[in-house]
């Protein structure tokens, strides 16, 4: 392996950087995005008993704040809730948007990763094509092992740029999607509270809850 990479010249050092970093993200990102920990199934339930039972307050608004992101965009619609339905839904999409960037973290450093990787491993080829003809200006074309060693030599980095993109590609987009389901089950929680508030639903806030 070490040989390989010393074949590959300069240019397989941007390369294997580049490797290390994807391979870093992905593994933070499948730790980080875990649906059971970014939204708990359980947390509008919760929130539904307290305000069925007039429990809410301050106390319980924190806790809910600090357990989860889908707790953290709950808790910011009932500290707004006492200010009509229309504040408590801006308020909720703002925190939102501050969650989703939270959750898209690192994702454009891995898409460009996927995208620069390839484009190295070209350079680094067209540099060792270059180098191959400077030596055939030089020596000629008596010696052909020589000369399918060195055109071997300059693929070596295309070979490894795609070996770094290709996973790459999958991961980003599977973390995209990942992202995307997410926000949507957060978002139809916020809404499903929203209407437990402010609808005709069963539950209404306790006076003063919010405060």
């Amino acid at each position: 392996m070490q040989d390989l990479v010393q074949s590959g010249g300069w240019m397989m050092l941007p390369i294997l950087i580049g490797s290390v970093v994807a391979l870093a993200i992905v593994v933070e990102r499948f730790w980080t995005l875990r649906p059971s920990k970014l939204a708990p199934p359980e947390t509008l339930a919760q929130v539904r008993v307290w305000l069925q039972k007039g429990q809410l307050n301050a106390q319980r608004l924190a806790a809910l704040r600090e357990q989860s992101p889908l707790g953290r965009i709950l808790a910011t619609g009932l500290a707004n809730a006492r200010h009509g339905r229309d504040i408590m839904k801006e308020s909720i999409q703002e925190e939102a948007a501050g969650v989703v960037h939270d959750l898209e973290k690192y994702l454009s450093t891995l898409g460009s990763i996927a995208a620069i990787a390839p484009l190295l491993g070209l350079l680094g080829t067209v540099i060792g094509m270059i180098d191959v003809f400077a030596a055939i200006m030089i020596h000629g074309t008596g010696d052909a092992a020589q000369l399918a060693g060195g055109i071997s030599q300059a693929l070596l980095t295309t070979a490894a740029g795609l070996v770094v993109a290709i996973p790459a590609i999958f991961f980003h987009r599977f973390f995209l999607r990942r992202v995307e389901e997410i926000t949507v089950s957060m978002e139809q929680n916020a809404v499903h509270l929203v209407d437990l508030v402010h609808g005709d639903r069963e539950a209404t806030p306790a006076a003063g809850a919010a405060s």
